[in-house]
């Protein structure tokens, strides 16, 4: 049933399908090893347990949520060398080492304070297990940081010399590779992007539980925090984006075309094509909603700056105008859409209604994935925008696959739209019954198995002073059954 499909789409839709998968959860807890260091920070300082509360009742969803990351990313490096083997040895050189560091550096570090901030709380003083939160907070930017760069790499590669044989070889310099042009622009807009990811789901969380117990005093906080962090790094996201916006259309200008539906060239000014449908074949936009000459004051800041379109490249090097066209007004539009709940929950802190107004709880909870929504509608229009290039300019996606048949990926494809569902469906809807649930005074935070290790032999020790912590271990065997 899979003859007549073309192998190389399909790899290119096994790696979509997976990398959309694992995006989610690290874009999930990057921000949530900050907001839980943030959690800690407040009690230290306060004394409050209000803070050490929240602390422990997201301590066991980031838990969730950073186990399945894990696993998932694990599955993408496979594909390297499974669909993509001409890329990895051409480019092997090259983003070998930076992959590696990663593994150096930030695995290392939250491997190694991990099990402190899950577990050690009643094992360490307070300040180390601070340290270790912070420790593992430090260790998601730095995975982030070896991976973006990576993948800015990929859209504007530098700092690199040609082999004899065809490979990207490191110049004299790594500094040129690591700092790439785009990869400031690309980390922290991402990066923002992840803490806006958290502060939406925090906050549609604490509005979930302010409808049903307005008086909840975690629900308030909770609210309250997020609501705080929408109001101000919305607005500097949007900065960012824009930012990042003009780098793109230095370094890779087809890309902005495709995103702003420019299949013609403007001499005198380009308008701002608001909504339509693209459409390749004719090489215009079909019902277009636009405002004249607005696309090139956002982009050139001059009215009648002249845009050159699609028609100035070849249609082989296109990037697919219709995908990117759109996921972009997503990302753009669900931004837009943060920044006015961040200014209403403004307005309702200035006149004392922030958990009265439930209009703005109700919005608060339907805005709670969306930056779920966004991210991928970003790294959609990243790497769609990329086509039909896998480094950019350099090496063409048709010539880094691996030479494989399509019932072969195809098979692979279904076996990981399978199992990814089952198991990473099983986590999402624990991680939504946790968040269900209401947090409380003493929370327990993550819990240790009931029995311990199992031993074969030797002493097995005895209960501590406090039976009902979660690190206790039963005293006997007969305790745990």
């Amino acid at each position: 049933m899979f003859e007549h499909l073309d192998a190389i789409v399909l790899a290119r839709i096994q790696f979509a399908f997976t990398v959309s998968f694992h995006f989610i959860f690290p874009s999930f807890s990057i921000g949530l090893a900050s907001y839980l260091a943030v959690l800690e920070g407040l009690w230290l300082k306060t004394g409050q347990q209000r803070y050490l509360d929240l602390f422990k009742y997201w301590l066991k969803i980031f838990a969730i949520a950073f186990a399945m990351g894990v696993v998932s990313g694990i599955v993408m490096s496979y594909q390297f060398g499974t669909n993509w083997s001409d890329f990895s040895d051409r480019a092997g050189p090259v983003i070998g080492p930076l992959m590696a560091y990663e593994v150096l550096t930030a695995f290392f570090l939250e491997a190694g304070f991990l099990g402190v901030m899950l577990f050690g709380m009643n094992k360490v003083g307070k300040r180390l297990h601070f340290a270790a939160t912070c420790m593992v907070a430090l260790g998601t930017l730095i995975s982030a940081t070896w991976i973006l760069s990576v993948n800015s790499w990929m859209h504007t590669p530098t700092g690199f010399e040609m082999g004899a044989n065809g490979q990207f070889l490191p110049g004299p310099s790594w500094w040129a590779i690591v700092f790439n042009p785009s990869f400031p622009y690309r980390l922290m807009h991402t990066v923002t992007a992840s803490y806006l990811t958290v502060a939406f789901v925090v906050g549609g969380v604490g509005a979930w539980h302010l409808l049903r117990d307005r008086g909840n005093v975690h629900a308030r906080t909770m609210f309250s925090m997020a609501m705080w962090m929408a109001a101000l790094v919305a607005p500097v996201q949007i900065a960012l984006g824009d930012a990042h916006g003009l780098n793109t259309l230095e370094h890779q200008p087809q890309k902005v075309m495709a995103m702003e539906g420019h299949f013609e060239s403007h001499p005198d000014g380009a308008p701002l094509i608001l909504f339509g449908i693209p459409n390749s074949a004719e090489k215009r936009v079909d019902y277009a909603v636009e405002i004249p000459n607005l696309s090139s004051l956002i982009l050139k800041h001059d009215l009648h700056a002249p845009l050159a379109g699609l028609d100035t490249i070849p249609d082989d090097e296109e990037p697919p105008v219709g995908i990117v066209f759109w996921s972009f007004r997503v990302m753009v539009g669900i931004g837009f859409a943060m920044l006015g709940l961040g200014a209403w929950s403004l307005l309702a802190r200035f006149r004392r209604k922030l958990y009265d107004w439930r209009l703005l709880h109700r919005a608060a909870l339907v805005m709670a994935p969306s930056g779920f929504v966004a991210v991928i509608a970003g790294w959609i229009t990243t790497e769609v925008g990329r086509q039909p290039y896998v480094i950019y300019n350099l090496l063409r996606t048709a010539d880094a696959a691996s030479p494989l048949d399509a019932p072969a990926v195809a098979a692979s494809l279904l076996a990981f739209v399978v199992v990814y569902f089952f198991v990473f469906g099983a986590g999402v809807w624990y991680i939504l019954h946790l968040m269900a649930k209401p947090p409380h005074a003493g929370e327990t935070g993550v819990k240790r198995g009931d029995t311990g290790p199992i031993r074969t032999a030797g002493i097995t020790p005895g209960p501590t002073q406090n039976p009902g912590d979660s690190d206790v271990l039963p005293r006997r065997k007969e305790d745990a059954e």
